[in-house]
This record gives structure tokens, sequence and C-alpha cells, in this order.
């Protein structure tokens, strides 16, 4: 269970330290030009003639990245791992790669930490309706993430939590099995600050931009805030509030490196601007200086690997950084 504290803890110490790292978001969605879909897409449209995921790690390694996120399962519920669970994910699909096997192989080859995105809303699974047999499906699924066939994770994003009330997601239970199995992984919900209100209500107060020490948490337990694409202010405060108990939070930031929109790559995508590099400099120097971090996505396309462009830039970026003495 998380412990109240006004000070990182030793899970959220080692966070800190990565500090810097990449997005990738890959998945059926990558072959059917769009951000989000509602699970009814056919498995056969996923269909990349090869999954070069070993070039996605080494380039994270190249610009100086520490870890990666890596997409297990977006809202569509389509799972990126070998999987018996559902008939919707690769091993079903024309190549059955299990992305996360071949993630984890990389991170141990290039010496980079990995983390998993993992969405609570799914589109496509018939018991979502049903929070207790859900919350035993997600506990499977944790448990075959987590369990030891993928190594060391030292990080849990989950995402789309705003499709229920937060109680009924059984985040205590998630979070005590994660923490079971894999004893110092860091793991934060997506919208993390605020009080739950209806997916229709104006939820800017608990912006990350307005944060003021003490707020509510809405999802909790979490180890760190999440909030994408924004980015807390230049103050940051870190100290927030759950049943009249305080916890410190990090903060961990995102950047889409084409035009802070692109998750998924689209037919479009190289037709968006690549985000500038100085930005992505301020906003390094900003969250690293205030014990935060920042991931930037990088979105592999339909061939299974990223664009050369886009691994450029953040080399460019890892240039400036060294030559301020910052990485």
């Amino acid at each position: 269970m998380l412990i109240p504290s006004t000070t990182p803890n030793e899970t959220q110490q080692r966070m800190i330290a990565r500090g810097y790292g990449m997005f990738i978001h890959f998945g059926i969605n990558t072959f059917n030009d769009t951000e989000w879909s509602d699970g009814t897409l056919p498995v056969e449209s996923y269909a990349p003639p090869a999954v070069d995921v070993d070039s996605w790690v080494k380039n994270a390694r190249d610009c100086g990245m520490k870890y990666i996120i890596l997409i297990t399962k977006h809202h569509d519920g389509f799972c990126m791992w070998d999987t018996d669970t559902t008939d919707y994910g690769v091993k079903y699909s024309k190549n059955p790669t299990d992305v996360v096997a071949e993630a984890a192989k990389a991170c141990e080859k290039y010496g980079v930490q990995l983390g998993l995105y993992y969405s609570l809303w799914d589109r496509h699974e018939l018991c979502y309706s049903d929070h207790e047999a859900y919350i035993r499906y997600m506990e499977t699924h944790l448990t075959e993430l987590l369990g030891g066939r993928y190594g060391k994770v030292v990080e849990l994003w989950f995402d789309g939590g705003w499709d229920k009330k937060a109680s009924d997601w059984g985040l205590e239970r998630l979070y005590a099995l994660a923490k079971k199995l894999q004893p110092h992984i860091a793991v934060g919900v997506n919208c993390t600050i605020g009080r739950y209100l209806s997916k229709n209500t104006n939820n800017s107060v608990y912006w990350p931009e307005n944060y003021k020490e003490g707020m509510p948490m809405r999802y909790f337990p979490s180890d760190f805030r999440l909030l994408d694409p924004m980015f807390p202010p230049k103050d940051d405060p870190k100290l927030y509030r759950h049943a009249s108990k305080t916890y410190y939070l990090p903060f961990e930031a995102t950047i889409c490196i084409r035009d802070m929109r692109n998750w998924f790559w689209d037919p479009h995508y190289c037709d968006d601007p690549l985000v500038d590099t100085s930005f992505i400099v301020e906003k390094y120097e900003q969250l690293i200086g205030q014990q935060n971090c920042l991931v930037v996505n990088v979105a592999p396309n339909t061939n299974g690997v990223q664009e050369p462009a886009d691994i450029e830039r953040l080399k460019e970026v890892r240039s400036v950084l060294e030559e301020k003495g910052l990485m």
C-alpha cells in the first residue's frame, strides 16, 4: 500500500533518476488511420511485414533515453503480447510477434529500462460492463505482463480511467498485484489529480497548469501524476491528499514528436511538422529540474520502424543537452 510521505520514496527516487524516456504507440490503430478505435477493427488489419522492436529500443538508447513506455493494450482492447485471454490481439493476427517480449529482449540488450502502458478502458472485451469480472480480466493480464515472463518492468502507465467511476476499477487490487509481482514498479493513472466528475464536466481546475498543493487524488493509489499532453507549472507542487493523508507525487509529462498530436502513425504522419528541438530541450530542463520526468512519443510506422527524421530530431536534442551539460 502507498505510504503517506512528504518526500519521494525509493520507487519515486528511481523514477526521478530515470528522468527521460520514449513513449511508443504501436498497435491495430497504426494500420487503420486512427488514434482511438472502438474494438471492432478486424484483427487481420494488423499486418506489419516486420516489427523491428530492436531498432525502437536502440533509438531510445542512442537519443539518451533511459527507459521506454510501450503500449500493451490501448482503448480498443487489442493485446500486443501473447495472451489466451482474448482472440483480439497479435497472437491471432497476420504477424503474431509478441511485441512486449521483443521489447523486453531489446531493453536487456541495450541497457534500457522497460515500462508498460495498459488501458483500463476496453472497448472490445465483453465482460467490461461487469466490474468484478473485468477486474479479474485485468488481473490476469497484469500477471502475464508483470509476472516474470518479460523480466523487470519499472513503470506501469494506466489510461482511460475516465470511462467509469474511479471506485469501479479496483485500483487498490491492481496496484497491490503490480507491487507483488514487481516490488519496485512505479504505477500511475492518467488524470491522477482531481475529484470524480462526470465526463461532460469541465475539469480544467485540475489541469496540471493549475495544480496546487493539497489537491485531491482522483485515482488512488498512484505513485506519480499523469495528465497528457500537459505540463505542470514552474513552481510544481508535489504534495497531494487522499483520505486526509498527504502523498508525494512526481509528474510524468509527454510530448508527441509530430506536432504534439500524433500518438499512432497514420498516412499523414510525415506531413505534420516535427516539434522544435528548442521546445523539447526547454521542457526537459523544466521537468528534470523539478524532479519530474519527460517521455517523447515516437510512433513506428506500418513497416514496423520509426521515421528516421523523428530520431534525428531527438539526436539533435541530445546534442544540445550534452552541450548544456544536462545529459
